[in-house]
């Protein structure tokens, strides 16, 4: 069969950072193909509390005779790429690969219904599946902050599932397991005072770990 499909817009924007992993809670979150135990978003699971300041004359932090440091590893650093209206989002660090589209982008207004456009652009994001050769993927959604919390966490569960089925539909048969869960207005992105960063915390999140080199 053959699929006609609208390219993305050309991501201009390119910023480098460190990864952050921040200590949060789960709630209403929902899973699918058989997706076990807690899950967190990329970028937030839980870490050790935060250091303590320490004494670098403390006798204690010396090293005794014969002991040898550890051997130096890379940091995990993110790269992030997104076009000029901050439409579509993608992140790469070096275990994982994740895009984020708004959900003006995919969807109407309080709906999650996609559309033709939303399919294509999604179909762009499988065949990155297909070329990372993944096994497992994440789709996340999200909203703002107004209205009930419990209406966003199910807008954001249905709006995950529908772009799951596109993506599940693109990759049949590859063996592909999916985790599929809706967080509504639980891990903004942007400041949910103004529209501007409203807009960026209406969106869904696919992720999914990239080839090791």
């Amino acid at each position: 069969m053959t699929h006609t499909r609208t390219r993305a817009p050309r991501l201009t924007v390119i910023l480098t950072a460190a990864s952050v992993m921040v200590v949060t809670n789960l709630f209403g979150a929902v899973s699918a193909h058989a997706a076990d135990g807690p899950s967190y978003p990329p970028g937030t699971e839980p870490k050790a509390s935060a250091s303590v300041k320490l004494d670098a004359n403390d006798p204690d932090l010396k090293l005794v005779d014969g002991a040898t440091l550890a051997e130096p590893k890379i940091l995990d650093i993110k790269s992030v790429i997104e076009d000029q209206g901050g439409e579509e989002r993608r992140e790469d660090t070096n275990s994982d690969v994740k895009f984020a589209l708004q959900a003006e982008v995919l969807f109407g207004k309080d709906s999650a219904k996609l559309s033709g456009q939303a399919k294509a652009r999604i179909a762009d994001i499988a065949e990155e599946i297909k070329a990372q050769n993944a096994k497992k993927v994440r789709v996340f959604g999200f909203t703002d902050n107004l209205g009930s919390s419990a209406h966003g966490d199910v807008l954001s569960r249905k709006r995950a599932s529908a772009v799951h089925g596109v993506l599940d539909d693109e990759l049949a048969d590859s063996g592909i397991t999916y985790e599929v869960r809706g967080y509504g207005e639980q891990y903004p992105i942007a400041d949910n005072s103004t529209e501007a960063g409203r807009k960026k915390n209406r969106r869904v999140e696919v992720s999914f770990p990239r080839t090791e080199s």
